[in-house]
């Protein structure tokens, strides 16, 4: 099996943490490319789903809520409050 390089330009700090992560797994970030190379042929596609994660109204809603600071609670001082407040 002959090598050849092949050169991929990312982010510098998602670089380091794919390192650091990969160098935990016992392995280079060259292993792990060719990793997801062979499964990507393997599977004919890529090795995971790619999906656009659009919230819905609700969660769009709340997150416009939080940024106006409305319908905030707590904080709480037992777990008990807490349950009771999302419980209610």
């Amino acid at each position: 099996m002959k090598s050849v390089n092949v050169t991929f330009r990312v982010d510098e700090e998602i670089k380091k943490q794919a390192d650091a992560l990969f160098s935990d797994l016992g392995m280079s970030l060259s292993t792990a490319f060719n990793i997801f190379l062979r499964q990507a042929v393997r599977e004919q596609g890529l090795p995971f789903t790619v999906t656009k994660q659009v919230p819905n109204a609700a969660t769009l809603a709340a997150m416009e809520a939080a940024e106006t600071g409305e319908d905030l609670y707590g904080p709480f001082d037992t777990v008990e409050d807490l349950m009771e407040a999302l419980n209610a």
